[in-house]
């Protein structure tokens, strides 16, 4: 008597590639956490090279992968693995005065990956043009400024003015210069979309 055993494929080749990616990027995200400095506008709130993995997640990933690989992230940390600004850990910070800005990572890696390849279908970036980028690093922008600022005002005794101005227009001038350089990769001849 012979058994034949087939191959069953539980997972697509393409669906592992796409974790596998999501998973490179939540790590850069987490890589990027340890580049910090304080803020001179809000120096309770560093400033961190994380929003600028977060585009690149958006833009590299589209809308689905990318808010996956942020939720990836958000897990890592949660699990204790040290992703959060200064090399922090754990459920804790996901519950306190700067918990929005992290919440805000995986819808506005999804608006920034709509928005730059018009919708769920992965494109090449570098077919995207410079208004598509920055429209939609802009409007991912603004879900992290708006999850941050209200997380500040709910969390903290500071009111609405001053948590949109600590939590949003003190890092304008940092995020512009984030924008730059993701546009900078992204136009870059050594990266190649897959």
């Amino acid at each position: 008597m012979s058994v034949e055993a087939d191959s069953v494929e539980l997972v697509g080749d393409e669906t592992v590639e796409n974790v596998a990616r999501a998973a490179v990027f939540a790590a850069l995200v987490g890589a990027c956490a340890y580049v910090s400095f304080p803020n001179p506008l809000a120096p309770q709130i560093p400033v961190t090279l994380q929003v600028l993995a977060l585009f690149l997640a958006g833009i590299f990933l589209g809308p689905v992968w990318g808010g996956v690989s942020m939720v990836l992230y958000l897990v890592a940390g949660a699990a204790g693995v040290p992703v959060w600004s200064g090399g922090g850990a754990g459920v804790g910070t996901l519950v306190g005065p700067t918990a929005g800005y992290l919440w805000s990572y995986p819808f506005a890696a999804f608006v920034i990956g709509f928005v730059v390849h018009r919708g769920f279908t992965l494109t090449d970036p570098k077919d995207a043009g410079l208004l598509r980028l920055v429209g939609g690093m802009t409007a991912g922008t603004v879900v992290v400024y708006a999850f941050g600022s209200l997380g500040i005002y709910l969390l903290t005794p500071a009111g609405i003015v001053t948590a949109i101005i600590t939590g949003s227009a003190a890092f304008v001038p940092f995020e512009l210069v984030k924008m730059a350089a993701a546009v900078g990769v992204v136009r870059s001849d050594a990266i190649t979309a897959s």
